[in-house]
């Protein structure tokens, strides 16, 4: 229940950003209004965090983590705490620095080998660009094919993921889908790809300049008869 509006401003009045607050009338509510606070001061922040009571709640955990003042080590123990879903929202909070998202990421991909088939495909359908990426790497069909919508995958994203061990099935789907098999460098991963189909490869490789398809080829990990129809291909284009 949200204090009555006198209740606020005596916390307000007596607790501004740059004092400490008394933890021992402070609410859920109240804590989260004052982490609400972009100048909360870290010390302030520390006090909420030395609250056995408020730091059971996920809310005031997840706020503190993604607080701009809130001292990198109390941060980094809370977010290697967040459970899977707090961990994705928190790499997703505007608010949160950069590189917190980015151990929040690494975290989250270091958990996927643990959480339910459920639960990744959840994932991929809301967690930031660098999770759907490596999402693109699992072996189910359900949980790529969701990272591959996801609205979050960028094409650099997919890229690195044609570079490393994507399923065939994977490979194909890539190959065939509406937005990234446009463009231009997802076109010229999956000319280096084994598992790219033969006439999506020679569609692709129709429509690169000669000198740049012979260095595609060149690093290309295509099956040989495939590259070297490409070649005969590219050969009949001069």
């Amino acid at each position: 229940m949200m204090p009555e509006p006198s209740q606020a401003e005596d916390v307000a009045a007596s607790s501004p950003a740059s004092a400490t607050l008394d933890s021992a009338t402070l609410t859920e509510d109240l804590a989260l209004a004052q982490l609400a606070e972009h100048n909360l001061a870290s010390g302030a922040i520390e006090e909420i965090n030395g609250d056995s009571a408020l730091m059971k709640s996920r809310k005031v955990r997840l706020a503190i983590a993604s607080h701009a003042h809130s001292p990198r080590r109390i941060a980094l123990k809370l977010i290697r705490e967040l459970y899977t879903f707090d961990l994705m929202q928190f790499a997703l909070l505007p608010t949160a620095p950069a590189d917190l998202k980015h151990v929040a990421d690494e975290l989250l991909i270091s958990r996927l080998a643990s959480i339910t088939l459920g639960e990744r495909i959840a994932l991929a359908r809301r967690c930031s660009a660098k999770v759907a990426g490596a999402l693109l790497l699992d072996k189910e069909t359900r949980v790529w094919q969701a990272a591959l919508d996801s609205p979050r995958l960028t094409e650099a994203n997919v890229v690195k993921a044609l570079q490393r061990t994507v399923t065939a099935a994977c490979v194909e789907s890539v190959s065939h889908h509406a937005k990234w098999s446009l463009r231009p460098e997802i076109r010229i991963a999956l000319l280096r790809n084994a598992h790219t189909p033969l006439a999506r490869a020679l569609e692709f490789a129709r429509r690169l300049p000669p000198p740049q398809l012979r260095d595609v080829l060149h690093s290309s990990r295509l099956p040989e008869k495939i590259k070297a129809y490409l070649r005969k291909e590219l050969e009949g284009r001069k």
